[in-house]
């Protein structure tokens, strides 16, 4: 496999001594792994950060073999990893598209609403901004995984929308996250647990 692309960065983990494994979502060719050398190196730190939007460059010999990927930075989301909530809010979202997306499948609609999410966490200066755009990011991921599901909600209305995430983070875990190694689901407790504390 051999691809160029616009991606977000949803996981990277550690592989050998300075390399990683990212994980990413392109609009084009789905979700996709690749080996970054030097991924855990100084001059790749800020790049390796869930959220930025990179080019991707995946090279590989074999269908066998893990691509070997180049990434460059294209737009930066590491400076909210500084701030609690948007920091949650982020892990939770791009934590819960590597987990349930199957790998190599287009989901167009899936890339441009992450990265509509990933904006408006940027952009707005309170969670009121954005958690309307996280539940219907969470009820879209379930639909294209042919699951239905969702809950209608108001927009500006943070206990309604808290409601919401309950009714919906049952749907998720029985049907997108059920037996899946590792808690994934821990990063949304941890994000429900800090926008309760500004209800």
């Amino acid at each position: 496999m051999n691809l160029r692309a616009s991606a977000i960065l949803l996981a990277s983990r550690p592989q050998g001594e300075t390399g990683a494994i990212a994980r990413v979502l392109t609009a084009d060719y789905g979700l996709v792994a690749g080996y970054v050398a030097g991924g855990r190196g100084r001059q790749m730190r800020a790049v390796m950060v869930p959220g930025n939007r990179v080019a991707i460059e995946l090279t590989t010999r074999s269908p066998s073999q893990l691509p070997f990927a180049r990434l460059e930075l294209e737009h930066s989301r590491a400076a909210l990893m500084t701030e609690p909530l948007p920091a949650a809010a982020i892990q939770w979202a791009c934590g819960l598209t590597a987990a349930a997306l199957p790998e190599r499948q287009s989901y167009p609609d899936l890339y441009l609403s992450l990265d509509g999410l990933m904006s408006a966490i940027a952009v707005s200066p309170s969670a009121r901004g954005w958690v309307s755009g996280l539940i219907a990011y969470e009820t879209m991921l379930l639909r294209e995984m042919g699951y239905g599901g969702g809950v209608p909600v108001q927009a500006d209305d943070l206990a309604a929308q808290l409601q919401a995430l309950g009714v919906l983070e049952g749907q998720l875990a029985h049907y997108l996250l059920a037996g899946r190694k590792g808690d994934v689901m821990a990063a949304r407790k941890l994000l429900v647990e800090r926008l309760q504390r500004i209800a």
